[in-house]
């Protein structure tokens, strides 16, 4: 059996984002050291225990990343996620709601669409 660690540069490798590697993170470091300290601190605090659990923070993490579209972030925050505590069935739950969050958005947006229809053909954004 493989671990997720595997399975995420299987996943990655496959697709076209190249895989994380320690070279990686090491030129980006080198290219901008300041704003990686930076967003570093910033991870270190946004992740700490306050009203939210890490394991809750982990939680929707998970969901903002397949919102995102982000496989670093999913692959990464899923196992983060598990070792803090948090179950499957947690995880799929959580993307449910970003997925309906997300599909809402543009259900929404469709009354730009018909405003501006309405106005564009000189009709009413009732009919």
């Amino acid at each position: 059996m493989s671990t997720l660690g595997e399975q995420e540069r299987r996943s990655i490798t496959n697709s076209s984002y190249p895989p994380s590697t320690p070279d990686i993170a090491r030129k980006r470091r080198e290219l901008a050291p300041a704003q990686q300290a930076a967003f570093d601190a910033f991870g270190k605090a946004v992740f700490a225990e306050g009203s939210l659990s890490a394991k809750t923070k982990q939680i929707i993490t998970v969901a903002v990343a397949h919102v995102t579209q982000c496989p670093y972030c999913i692959c990464g925050h899923t196992k983060a996620a598990l070792r803090a505590g948090a179950t499957q069935q947690q995880l799929v739950e959580a993307i449910w709601v970003a997925a309906e969050m997300r599909a809402g958005g543009a259900y929404a947006h469709a009354a730009l669409m018909i405003t501006e229809a309405g106005e564009t053909t000189g009709g009413s954004a009732h009919g």
